[in-house]
């Protein structure tokens, strides 16, 4: 019974258009936890199938652990796989990862390879429209409806924001305005005059555009913007105030990494604001240990990781995220789990003088500190032996020198106290630091390697 159930929910692929604000609105909304179960072992099984036959990568590493896709007989063998990382992905650049023939591909994305070979994603038809209805699915969670105008200030190109953003909206019915990034002061003009009720952006850029409509003599929260659906990089809940307060709108957090499909991933509902739901039809999550990769039970913190359940062009075994948080019970999008809010990234964590810290953590000490504003940058230099860390801040217009000054020696104060470190502070004057169309450069590290 609950397989033919299942079945018949797979079947359901139109989206409706009614319902309460924040719920999921497809073939997924109302299914039990037994049968997302029932349907995540099956989709399981035929993706671990897919890879060991089609990808020869996966097929070795298969091999190498003395794992078969037939030995997947519950959702908890799974962990007996072995992972998938983005140096896998760099190593098997272009096409090693994919599992069809380069015809069946529709479209490709890839990483900038500013750190490196880019890592190259495809899409097959049926990839892309399975995109399109999550990302249609997270906008209306986010609180957005068919008819709706979205701004879309994602990056286009071979980024996979703006893209994966404007054919969810379109798929969801709402008008597009692709404004993609750069000419911060052309966006404030567009938003005035083409009136969206919705952003899609990074929340840094967000900021940004925040300052722009300032400089402008524009009260940001006298515009059409109801809903900024906001992605691509870390933000704290202190940055959702800082947006909501100055902009006057509902600002909630969309996940997703281009590795696994794009955003879309996982979406916060709009009525709850407690951390992305995972859209677990399509993705199966884990959260590993970071150093030993041993699984870890809900709520416990680490590192997530992912394995796709519908992809054909690129099936995706337990691929490690290096982004860490916590998984937590369903609220919202029932029985779907939730995702934390992202702390931070394994390879994001800086050591000074010994000392494990987060850019995340200078933000909440930032956006709580008067008179500066909430773009900050950290710069690392090495002083003979040790380390010497300094928090660069804008301060915000109009703020006084003694404001500054005040300003300096609190956040100096709370890096000490807070994080265990000491570091010189700089404020700056407004707009000095370096912006960014897409995710903003948070840490400038000069020390010899």
């Amino acid at each position: 019974m609950i397989g033919r159930a299942v079945r018949r929910r797979e079947a359901v692929t139109a989206m409706a258009v009614d319902g309460a604000v924040g719920a999921v609105t497809d073939a997924a909304e109302g299914m039990t936890g037994e049968e997302l179960a029932a349907l995540q072992l099956r989709r399981l099984r035929a993706t671990l199938r897919r890879a060991y036959e089609h990808v020869p990568f996966h097929r070795r590493a298969f091999d190498a652990a003395g794992v078969h896709p037939d030995d997947c007989r519950t959702l908890a063998d799974l962990a007996r796989f072995p992972f998938t990382t983005k140096a896998d992905l760099r190593e098997q650049y272009p096409y090693g990862m994919f599992a069809v023939e380069p015809s069946q591909l529709r479209r490709l994305h890839a990483s900038s390879g500013t750190t490196g070979t880019p890592t190259v994603v495809g899409y097959t038809a049926h990839d892309l429209d399975v995109w399109a209805s999550l990302v249609a699915r997270s906008i209306r969670a986010a609180g957005g409806r068919p008819g709706d105008v979205v701004h879309v200030a994602y990056g286009y190109g071979l980024f996979t924001g703006g893209l994966g953003a404007h054919y969810g909206a379109e798929r969801l019915g709402c008008t597009v305005i692709p404004a993609s990034g750069g000419m911060t002061s052309r966006q404030v003009r567009l938003i005035q005059d083409l009136r969206p009720r919705i952003i899609m952006v990074t929340p840094s850029y967000m900021l940004t555009l925040l300052d722009e409509f300032e400089r402008q003599g524009v009260d940001p929260r006298s515009t059409s913007l109801r809903v900024g659906i906001f992605g691509a990089e870390p933000w704290t809940e202190g940055m959702r105030r800082e947006i909501e307060e100055r902009c006057g709108i509902d600002a909630v957090d969309i996940y997703g990494l281009s590795e696994v499909m794009g955003p879309g991933v996982a979406q916060e509902s709009v009525r709850t604001k407690d951390g992305p739901h995972v859209w677990e039809d399509h993705f199966y999550p884990e959260v590993v240990d970071p150093v030993t990769g041993e699984v870890l039970p809900d709520g416990s913190p680490g590192e997530l990781v992912f394995t796709s359940l519908t992809k054909e062009a690129l099936p995706v075994v337990r691929y490690r995220t290096r982004d860490l948080t916590r998984l937590l019970p369903g609220t919202a999008a029932h029985p779907f789990r939730r995702i934390a809010r992202i702390t931070g990234r394994c390879d994001d964590m800086l050591v000074v003088r010994g000392v494990n810290l987060f850019p995340t953590q200078v933000e909440e000490i930032v956006l709580r500190t008067p008179a500066v504003a909430p773009h900050f940058q950290l710069r690392l230099a090495r002083e003979g032996r040790l380390d010497r860390l300094t928090v660069r801040v804008e301060a915000r217009p109009g703020a006084t020198p003694e404001q500054r000054a005040a300003a300096a020696a609190a956040i100096a104060r709370q890096v000490k106290e807070g994080i265990g470190v000491s570091a010189a502070v700089e404020i700056t004057e407004p707009e000095a630091l370096e912006r960014s169309v897409g995710k903003i450069r948070r840490v400038v590290d000069e020390r010899p390697r």
